[in-house]
């Protein structure tokens, strides 16, 4: 399967990430996303889920320095 620059790019922000796994989560519930493009679906939204992860757990870190 061919992938494009975006299945592999990082995103912008969380909060753009967020808002892709949104429209995944919709596709995907809507099964509007075919066979062909299920595997590339899951395979970027397991990128944004690590994204939001990191971005989280560096928040949690740096509210922890604060207190």
């Amino acid at each position: 399967m061919k992938k494009d620059k975006k299945s592999e790019a990082a995103p912008e922000s969380y909060a753009a990430a967020y808002a892709e796994l949104q429209e995944i989560v919709q596709a995907l519930q809507s099964d509007a996303v075919g066979v062909d493009a299920l595997s590339d679906q899951i395979a970027r939204a397991a990128i944004l889920i690590e994204y939001c992860r990191k971005r989280l757990r560096a928040t949690e870190d740096e509210l922890e320095k604060l207190k």
